[in-house]
């Protein structure tokens, strides 16, 4: 017989609706699992165990209220969604992953915290970060480290490790998450998730940590694709002071809506195999799982065409200038310095030398890269419309593998060369998703990564959905389950 972290949350929004799950049940089962599991998982930095308990009462007497009276109810309501622990809760500890920051307790409510709240959703805590949400590993000093469940000798990723873990553990059933350099895609390709990274604007990154570059936004991790295009669809749209708005759906469109369909007709990807960082091996599982995908595409009707692109490292210096000064950007209270771990020292100590006109030249970059992509790619009519890439160059890493506290340098070399291609979408601002179409024969989720035109996330839902339902996954358990 199923439990109730079997279903997913759209089955679980539907069985509060109707009167057959109770939003406090439902919360206190999750409460009961990071209370079991977390110890191995490392999936929270803090759990918020009275404010969804209060939370939750107050969804199940607003469901009552709609089943009586006949009104309608957001399509998560009821439904526990943790937040990232970048992302600040008026009243909740915040401590950005670092010791600096333990026992820093912020005033205002992120945007997606106050969209979060009007969906109906229960927040369980604070997921777990690395610092600042800077390495593609969650291994900080303020909880354990984030373990994928397939493997609890292998690290989650990062930086939304934490977020990935509760829901490829069972701890929640879809988590918010945020990526600046590949940190939703990273860990759902690691713990065998579907993640979202939207487009640039599409998810308001207000109102107290902006950020300026353009690179970062939020969005969801789900085990489902319908499951992550609600979340979606609650994150999404523009609040006062943005600075970026991705184009409006259509009226009457929602991302639901485009993950229940398959795409209008067939589609034109392009395979795209050769890292983009030079020097950089494509691991054998990375490789046989994006043309694996190929293989599947061809055989749902779509137009596969794979091409080599020249290696440039001149996008690889622009993010690594962008990336040290966001570092620095960060302020941290005076005397605590000494606290940051060597990775973040070493990148705010670069984001100091980065001048000015380097800064703009290096985002000018981005904004080439984007139009050349556009231009060369994904013309509409005449280009393609989707790119198919490996997630990451690398099978999951051993917790540990990637961090370098004697050579931080060398570290952040290793990290590039761990995840080359996902940045460019940060860069670009295109929307991008991981899937997990492939496991090796340890049973080591692959993921693999599709880009879409600027603004058309639609249309990876749509492909995503039809993915999914051509090779299923969700079916599939972890060790920790």
């Amino acid at each position: 017989m199923a439990e109730l972290h079997d279903l997913t949350a759209l089955e679980q929004a539907e069985m509060i609706r109707r009167g057959k799950l109770s939003p406090v049940e439902l919360t206190e089962h999750y409460l009961a699992r990071i209370d079991r599991l977390d110890a191995d998982l490392g999936a929270f930095i803090t759990v918020t165990a009275d404010i969804a308990r209060k939370q939750a009462a107050e969804a199940e007497s607003a469901a009552r209220t709609a089943r009586e009276e006949g009104g309608d109810l957001p399509p998560l309501h009821g439904v526990p969604v943790p937040v990232k622990d970048l992302n600040p809760v008026a009243g909740v500890r915040c401590t950005y992953g670092s010791e600096a920051f333990s026992d820093h307790i912020p005033d205002t409510d992120d945007h997606v915290v106050t969209k979060l709240r009007a969906a109906g959703t229960i927040m369980l805590g604070k997921t777990n970060t690395p610092e600042f949400g800077l390495p593609c590993y969650t291994e900080g000093r303020l909880a354990p480290p984030a373990r994928t469940p397939w493997d609890l000798e292998r690290s989650a990723g990062g930086s939304s490790g934490g977020a990935a873990a509760s829901v490829a553990g069972g701890l929640a059933p879809i988590a918010h998450g945020s990526d600046g350099g590949g940190s939703i895609r990273i860990p759902s390709s690691v713990c065998g998730l579907f993640g979202i990274k939207p487009s640039r604007g599409r998810v308001s990154g207000g109102p107290v940590l902006h950020d300026v570059s353009g690179l970062a936004t939020s969005g969801p991790i789900a085990r489902t694709v319908a499951d992550a295009a609600a979340l979606l669809d609650a994150l999404a749209g523009p609040m006062p002071g943005d600075p970026y708005g991705a184009p409006s759906l259509p009226a009457g469109e929602t991302f639901l809506a485009a993950a229940r369909r398959h795409p209008a007709g067939p589609l034109r990807v392009v395979l795209l195999l050769t890292p983009p960082v030079p020097g950089v091996e494509l691991h054998p599982d990375c490789r046989a799982a994006a043309e694996s995908t190929a293989g599947l595409l061809r055989e749902l009707g779509h137009h596969v065409d794979e091409l080599e692109l020249p290696v440039d490292d001149s996008v690889g210096r622009a993010f690594t200038s962008v990336w040290n000064v966001n570092a620095l950007s960060r302020p941290v209270p005076p005397g605590t310095e000494s606290l940051l771990l060597p990775l973040t020292r070493r990148l705010r100590e670069r984001g100091a030398t980065v001048s000015g006109t380097s800064y703009a030249e290096a985002l000018h970059t981005f904004r080439v890269l984007g139009q050349t992509i556009a231009d060369a790619l994904l013309t509409p009519g005449t280009g393609y419309d989707v790119i198919l890439t490996p997630t990451l160059a690398q099978p999951p890493a051993l917790v540990g593998q990637l961090r370098n506290d004697e050579d931080p340098d060398a570290e952040f070399t290793a990290l590039a060369a761990y995840t080359p291609f996902t940045p460019l979408y940060n860069a670009t601002g295109q929307p991008a998703v991981s899937l997990p179409l492939h496991w090796t024969d340890e049973e080591l989720p692959i993921g693999v990564m599709l880009g879409g035109r600027y603004g058309e996330e639609t249309t990876l839902l749509s492909l995503s959905a039809e993915l999914e339902e051509a090779r299923p996954w969700a079916g599939r358990r972890p060790a920790v389950w």
